[in-house]
């Protein structure tokens, strides 16, 4: 309270607590009252001149807050997601550069030391000093806080920063006292203010202030960054978190030493700690953060134990039932989390259900020194979670249990450290986990918890363990799932090898072993080395498994698609045709490995041209499907969107679209939105939209599912690719080549670096690019293109193979665009002749053959072999296709042109005939 008088001793409470009690002399309260303090005094701990970037809204907001009412305001910290006065976040620059910016508006501008009652005291007799050395110079600590706060007092319109508070109820007593200027206070606990004085949330920097603060720190001030320099930085702005004083210190650092910003965040664990110049040693965001954990430790041990397991966690969303067994009692655990929320070490999610940690106090937390047994604090701790939360029965149907444990899995999966003790009990938790990412069809993101597992099992059980042998060939699957093929292939021959060691040569575990590197020869399209693979070991699942065991069925159903694969469709069905058989000799008409045999037999039926024997097949299979699967089981969908195809294929669009929208709707329910299979109906849907002509809703389609291709599968993924390039064939076909040419030319390269230059893949890639060229009129770099991929078909797939002879009628298309007949016409009739001995006389693509090659004796004027041509093409559409299938109004159409032709050079005959008769007549003249 203000003092009453002036002529005698006066009475000072100078502490929160009321417990100090000074009496100042009558002279020291005189000059209490009489000292001016000079323009512009203060003791700010450091100059405006530093960098402060992206604080302006928030320096508003804190100027408008003091002056409201002349309350006081506390700064802390409130980040994007509710992350609360972490050390680093910035509060005590925000203060400082508020008291630089607005000292002229206050008479005096105080900076104090808060984090202890005595620290407030000692910073408040410097003022004593400051103002009234002749007497300060000769008392006590305690008088000389007793005068200033007397001072104060006299004096208003002052602006005091209390910094880096600890307890809000420090602050209490002053607050009372001093009524007649700025209180502004930093504190690094969320909580106990509530009753004290208002608070203002700090939020983290955004994006492109970080960026900005980064670049300014670690390049010369005259050198404007670059695009890579930017995108370097905003990469490791993210690693930092957005936190100020991270990004300043790891600025500071990149301008000393001329380290790039991604060795930096490859050395981060190790360098968060290093001061460079103008770097405080004692501020360094590790030591802060030393000093945090001390205080939490005092308060409760098992807070700090907590907090180290959740450093090996994901940052986000941790559930506080994962965190149970650790602290089995609720109120437990409770309290600890409620110690690490004080401390704005975590933040709560809205239900206070899930809770998060900044990512870069993790990476503080991995990099303390391992115990004896060679584990970093917190790491046991984190994998007995996962361990003890993938065990239960309910994650085998659980899917939001699951999903909420996921990517907590793999962050402790991703975050091993270098010579971590192995566990087969962490494997079996990787294993689970993996084993639900591959149920709902998401392969890709199985990768790190394979390699996690084949890393633990190779540790603990050796490197030729049945295990460990399993746990690689799991991986190598995974791989081979998402495309990997030049990491899967390996992988393969490797298990095999062992297997073949290990288990014997004929074991069924090595026939499976082997049985998975042919498919992923052929995946690769070495069909060269798949095929005879595939045909010595489905010879050895006979002799050792006999001639009908279920392995040497599936093996017999591969070797046929191979055979498809390869274009031999003559050994191909055959072979489906008895697998077949056998299926529904050993298992029934209706097992579910029945009904794929019979959807693969309808797969080559269709492949072949034989829509007529393919479509009742799909049709049975479907119902049978469905009686025995249920009406959504994900093989019935794949059958229903099966049969879509093939009445797609024979041109019963009326049929086809409304069965792929009713398959995309089961898919998006049953599996998910971003399911691969939902993925791949929705791309078929669109496919027909095109096929219909309806380019409007089928762009737009194609646009969705490869953005959520790349988002699912990664941006190099072959499912990926394929979508890009039925997006770049979409916007070919609307007439927009400036989008599809360019998305042609990259889906192209993504293909020659992720397949290979070889691969179908590849080739089909390089095909529709030179197609897209030629659709432009740019021939001379359609043609070459169209050449080099003929040859390289040629080459990997055969002579005859269906892509092969697609890539030969595409160049004699080309030739014959550029007016070179004299080549086109040969290449025609050899592609037809060809396709009639592989395909079969009415195959569509045969059709297609005849079709072009009618048309191209019509380009260069032999009706007599054109019309004829063009009349037997059409009379097999019409039976092949139908009436009024698009192939078949096209081939009407060309008829109808090739007619007309004929028709105006009988006419210009008949006129020449006739000309030459009159003019042969006798002259009547005499």
């Amino acid at each position: 309270m203000r003092s009453m008088a002036v002529g005698g001793d006066v009475s000072v409470a100078i502490t929160g607590d009321g417990a100090r009690v000074v009496m100042l002399p009558a002279e020291a309260v005189r000059w209490a009252r009489e000292v001016e303090a000079p323009p512009g005094a203060g003791n700010l701990p450091g100059s405006a001149s530093g960098v402060f970037v992206g604080r302006k809204s928030e320096l508003a907001e804190l100027r408008r807050l003091l002056t409201a009412e002349g309350e006081a305001a506390v700064t802390q910290i409130s980040g994007v997601r509710a992350i609360h006065g972490l050390g680093g976040i910035g509060k005590s620059t925000l203060a400082l550069h508020y008291a630089h910016t607005y000292r002229r508006r206050y008479t005096l501008v105080w900076w104090i030391n808060a984090t202890s009652t005595e620290q407030i005291v000692t910073s408040l007799a410097a003022l004593a000093v400051r103002l009234c050395p002749q007497w300060a110079a000769s008392t006590g600590v305690q008088e000389r806080a007793a005068w200033a706060m007397l001072w104060l007092q006299w004096h208003p319109g002052w602006l005091l920063v209390f910094d880096n508070v600890e307890d809000a109820a420090d602050m209490r007593h002053y607050l009372g006292t001093l009524p007649d200027g700025h209180h502004l206070a930093t504190s690094r606990t969320a909580t106990g203010w509530h009753t004290i004085a208002p608070t203002m949330p700090l939020g983290l920097l955004d994006a492109e202030a970080a960026v900005n603060l980064l670049c300014t720190l670690a390049l010369e001030a005259e050198h404007v960054p670059t695009p890579a320099q930017r995108r370097d930085a905003a990469d490791l702005a993210a690693d930092l978190g957005y936190l100020p004083l991270a990004l300043e210190q790891a600025g500071a650092y990149l301008f000393e030493t001329g380290t790039s910003p991604a060795d930096y965040r490859q050395m981060l664990g190790r360098v968060i700690d290093a001061a460079a110049g103008g770097i405080d040693p004692e501020r360094t965001i590790a030591r802060i953060w030393h000093h945090t954990l001390t205080a939490v430790q005092r308060r409760n041990p098992q807070a700090v134990t907590l907090l180290n397991a959740m450093a090996w966690l994901a940052p986000e969303d941790i559930p506080r039932t994962l965190l149970a067994p650790l602290c089995p009692d609720p109120l437990a655990l409770g309290e600890a989390l409620g110690t690490l929320y004080a401390y704005n070490m975590i933040a709560y999610s809205a239900d206070r259900q899930a809770i998060s940690v900044h990512r870069l106090v993790q990476t503080v937390l991995r990099h303390q020194p391992a115990d004896s047994d060679s584990y970093v604090p917190g790491r046991r701790d984190a994998e007995h979670l996962i361990q003890h939360a993938t065990s239960g029965e309910d994650t085998d149907t659980d899917t939001f249990q699951w999903e909420q444990l996921l990517p907590h899995v793999v962050a402790v999966a991703d975050s091993t450290p270098f010579r971590s003790p192995a566990s087969t009990d962490t494997a079996n938790a990787y294993q689970a986990a993996a084993q639900y990412l591959s149920r709902q069809g998401r392969e890709a993101h199985t990768i790190p918890l394979r390699t996690a597992v084949l890393t633990q099992h190779e540790q603990v059980l050796g490197d030729t363990h049945p295990h460990t042998l399993t746990s690689r060939n799991n991986l190598a699957s995974a791989y081979r799932a998402v495309g990997d093929l030049g990491r899967a292939i390996p992988l393969y021959e490797a298990t095999l090898a062992q297997r073949e060691q290990v288990l014997g040569d004929t074991h069924p575990h090595t026939l499976v072993s082997r049985n998975h590197l042919a498919s992923a020869y052929r995946a690769v399209g070495d069909l060269g080395r798949a095929i005879p693979l595939y045909e010595a070991t489905l010879a050895q699942f006979e002799q050792v498994l006999g001639d009908t065991h279920p392995d040497t069925l599936a093996s017999r159903n591969d070797l046929a698609s191979a055979y498809e694969s390869a274009g031999d469709l003559g050994r191909a069905i055959p072979l489906h045709e008895v697998t077949l058989a056998q299926y529904e000799q050993v298992l029934g008409d209706t097992h579910p490995h029945t009904l794929t045999s019979r959807n693969n037999l309808a797969y080559a039926y269709r492949a072949v041209g034989d829509l007529g024997r393919a479509i009742p097949l799909y049709e049975a299979t479907l119902a049978q499907r469905e009686q025995v699967l249920g009406d959504t089981h994900p093989q019935t969908l794949t059958s229903r969107n099966n049969l879509a195809y093939a009445y797609r294929a024979v041109g019963d669009l009326g049929r086809a679209i409304p069965l792929y929208e009713a398959t995309l709707a089961q898919g998006e329910q049953v599996l998910g939105d971003t399911h691969p299979d939902t993925l791949a109906s929705r791309n078929n849907l669109a496919s027909a939209y095109e096929s219909a002509g309806d380019l409007g809703r089928a762009i737009p389609l194609y646009e969705a599912t490869l953005a959520q291709y790349e988002q699912v599968l990664g941006d190099t993924h072959p499912h990926t690719l394929a979508s890009r390039n039925n997006l770049a064939y979409a916007y070919r076909a609307a007439g927009d080549l400036g989008r599809a040419i360019p998305l042609h030319e990259a889906t192209l390269a993504q293909c020659e670096q992720v397949l290979g230059d070889t691969h179908p893949h590849t080739l089909t890639s390089r095909n529709n690019l030179a197609s897209a060229y030629q659709a432009v009129g740019d021939l001379g770099r359609a043609i070459p293109l169209h050449e080099a991929t003929l040859a390289q078909y040629e080459q990997v797939l055969g002579d005859t193979h269906p892509q092969t002879l697609t890539s030969r009628n595409n160049l004699a298309s080309a030739y014959q665009a550029v007016g070179d007949l004299g080549r086109a016409i040969p290449l025609h009739e050899a592609t037809l002749a060809q396709r009639e001995q592989v395909l079969g006389d009415t195959h569509p693509d045969t059709l297609t053959s005849r079709n072009n090659l009618a048309s191209a004796y019509r380009a260069v004027g032999d009706l007599g072999r054109a019309i004829p041509l063009h009349e037997a093409t059409l009379a097999q559409y019409e039976q092949v296709l139908g009436d009024t299938h698009p192939h078949t109004l096209t081939s009407r159409n060309n008829l109808a042109r090739a007619r007309q032709a004929d028709q105006a050079v009988q006419q210009r005959s008949t006129a020449t005939s006739t000309a030459a008769d009159e003019g042969q007549q006798p002259s009547t003249a005499d």
